[in-house]
């Protein structure tokens, strides 16, 4: 989708920042640094303070101008920012109170003082913590019409396709009353309406579906970044490149896209003649099912890798041996029944994919969406779905591969906003260059945590939480149920059925009716189950007579490999001053501490002492399994960034980028 207003003439891919070549030396002194940064996340407060009160004091005298005078003023103002130094904040303020002045007229939303001061976190390149509820969609939306107005396309980022069309469909009157045309790419969008979005002032993308546009663009120009070159293949039917350059990104729930989704490059792929077939596959399988778990392969990194042991490695020897073919090639072979195990033993249906007609469709962990046309590389895909029963789709191959790191250091200016930012700041430094600065809430958050719960055993768990849902719905109180896996969803399900409780359901495999189920979610007695998908950008507005009850209450049925998608579920209560609670429901089966690397002594520990000191012993081991999971996807995230740099490297070198 675009809007036709003002688009940009044509540009260039060629125009981004030159990847900083840091030296150990300067990666040592940034590390350092990251521990002063993150310790002083209100550091520059005043000052944003400072830039509410004077866009306010603008503000005042521009009630009284027509639209006319007013759209006449805001291009004044837009020019006197283009002319200024860089820093200078002085011509920002008027643009500001114009910008807001307009949505005040197309959206009835005059921004909050907290909004400006979230918009002036963003242009000046840092990261703006904002309480769910504070309106991040209108703070995106003021930082990035002033850039745009000032002759910086913007690109804004979000998580998934949702989001990008309500923020921009939700903004699209103001930026018609600017004169400022804005695209959307979503993984629906054709080649040439990519294009068109792109070329708008302000094009709002997922993440995904940038880093992939970015690499097509590399592939077909051949890394050909010159802008004569680029201007030849237009001439001679090369085509225009999608992107039109990387100058300024805003990123939506930037600890997401930035941190969590950083510990998986982004590859492109192409088909390949060759494939793993149904047979080769279900060959692999059988081998691996007859491997033993300890003595013939164990996993590694946090649970996350499983590897052969050296008698695995000797006993497939003969297993392959009458087999002969591609199993007489040793690594041929060990890296087959490597993903045969992993198929068997790490991936699991409805939590990290679905079978839906036939076809293995991957789960995003993070947004709980499934991801379509996606698959693992290196043959793992096929064997999941051999293993499923599906027919193996043809092998893919990769083309090219970026990390979030890497590409995201290549934007002129970078800034992000999130309601979790805090327990990553000193990685946001030390990768991106990028503050934390945590905004204050509007109105003081009136959300209540009420004791957490532990039990021993997952049965006990799910009545536990049928119990509790059950008394909520009587109150009359609207309800949220966090799953963490499709699986967990149902089970949850099937529990508040047998116990008689009415509720909606929003997972991967049922997500068609995504935007009525979440605005009913916050009416009197509603009570909704849903995976991640009801987590970041969800925004739940209570019902009448609902605050009199005590607002939306949550409870989440299993914590998250990190702290901050907790936060972020339990955000969806109590926003912008609703009062609101939060709870959480947890097993010691739960798979934070079956998979979570806690080792067996821990476990063992958790359920001997839960006797004697109850729900306290199990939150403790389930914590310390937090903790260890975060900081291997810390070693994950830091290795793949040296990998990903050093890759770079060699195929500069060889005179091929990614």
């Amino acid at each position: 989708m675009s809007r036709s207003s003002l688009a940009l003439p044509p540009l260039t891919r060629s125009v981004e920042r030159a990847e900083p070549q840091d030296s150990a030396f300067d990666r040592v002194v940034q590390a350092t640094a990251s521990h002063a940064v993150a310790a002083f996340p209100r550091l520059g407060l005043a000052r944003l303070r400072r830039f509410a009160k004077r866009v306010a004091a603008f503000a005042a005298a521009l009630t009284q101008l027509s639209d006319a005078e007013l759209r006449r003023d805001i291009r004044v103002r837009a020019a006197a920012v283009r002319r200024s130094k860089p820093g200078d904040m002085t011509p920002l303020a008027p643009l500001f109170a114009g910008i807001g002045e307009a949505a005040f007229r197309t959206l009835q939303m005059r921004p909050f003082p907290v909004q400006v001061m979230g918009a002036c976190a963003l242009w000046d390149g840092r990261i703006a913590e904002m309480a769910t509820g504070e309106g991040k969609t209108v703070t995106a939306a003021l930082c990035a019409a002033a850039a745009a107005l000032s002759g910086a396309p913007v690109h804004v980022v979000t998580v998934n396709d949702y989001l990008a069309e309500r923020d921009a469909e939700s903004m699209a009157p103001l930026y018609d009353f600017l004169g400022l045309g804005v695209g959307v790419v979503t993984g629906a969008s054709p080649r040439d309406a990519r294009g068109d979005a792109y070329r708008q002032p302000i094009a709002y993308c997922t993440n995904k579906e940038l880093v992939f546009d970015y690499l097509r663009d590399g592939l077909r120009t051949g890394e050909r970044r010159g802008n004569l070159q680029l201007k030849i293949d237009a001439l001679y039917g090369g085509g225009a490149p999608l992107l039109q350059g990387l100058h300024f990104a805003i990123v939506d729930e930037a600890d997401s896209v930035l941190i969590d989704e950083a510990r998986m490059p982004l590859i492109l792929s192409g088909e390949t003649e060759g494939q793993i077939d149904g047979e080769m596959a279900d060959a692999a399988l059988d081998i691996a099912q007859q491997l033993e778990a300890g003595r013939d392969w164990h996993r590694s990194g946090g649970d996350l890798r499983i590897d052969l042991t050296d008698a695995g490695i000797d006993r497939l020897v003969g297993l392959a041996e009458e087999r002969g073919g591609s199993w007489a090639i040793p690594l041929l072979r060990e890296e087959l029944v490597r993903h045969a195990l992993s198929a068997l033993h790490l991936f699991r249906r409805d939590e990290h994919y679905l079978v839906r007609d036939g076809k293995v469709e991957i789960i995003d962990e993070f947004t709980g969406r499934v991801m379509p046309d996606r698959q693992w590389t290196d043959g793992l895909h096929q064997m999941v779905e051999r293993k499923e029963g599906c027919a193996a789709t043809t092998r893919r191959v990769p083309l090219a591969r970026l990390t979030y790191q890497r590409f995201f250091r290549r934007y002129r200016r970078l800034s992000g906003m999130t309601g979790t930012a805090a327990e990553v700041a000193r990685e946001l430094w030390w990768v991106y260059g990028l503050r934390v600065v945590r905004i204050p809430t509007n109105r003081p958050c009136r959300r209540v945590h009420r004791p957490d719960r532990v039990v021993a055993r997952e049965a006990a768990k799910w009545q536990a939480l049928a119990t509790r849902v059950a008394a909520l719905h009587r109150a009359g109180a609207p309800v949220l149920v966090g799953t963490r896996t499709v699986q967990a969803s149902l089970e949850a399900s099937r529990h508040l059925t047998a116990a008689g409780v009415p509720h909606a359901m929003l997972n991967a495999a049922q997500d068609q009716s995504e935007a009525e189920i979440v605005a009913a979610a916050g009416q009197p007695g509603h009570v909704t189950v849903a995976t991640n998908m009801a987590g970041r950008g969800t925004d739940i507005r209570l019902g009448d007579g609902v605050a009199a009850l005590g607002g939306l209450h949550v409870v989440m049925t299993e914590r998250h490999d990190a702290r901050r998608i907790d936060r972020q579920l339990a955000g969806r209560s109590g926003r912008q001053g609703d009062p609101g609670s939060f709870e959480t429901v947890l097993s010691l089966d739960d798979a934070i501490l079956q998979y979570g690397a806690v080792g067996g002594p821990v476990l063992a520990a958790a359920r001997f002492a839960m006797p004697l000191l109850g729900s306290w012993a199990g939150l403790v081991a389930i914590r310390w399994a937090q903790l260890r999971l975060e900081r291997v996807h810390f070693k994950i995230r830091r290795d793949l960034l040296r990998a990903d740099r050093a890759s770079g490297e060699i195929l500069a070198f060889a005179g091929r980028g990614e």
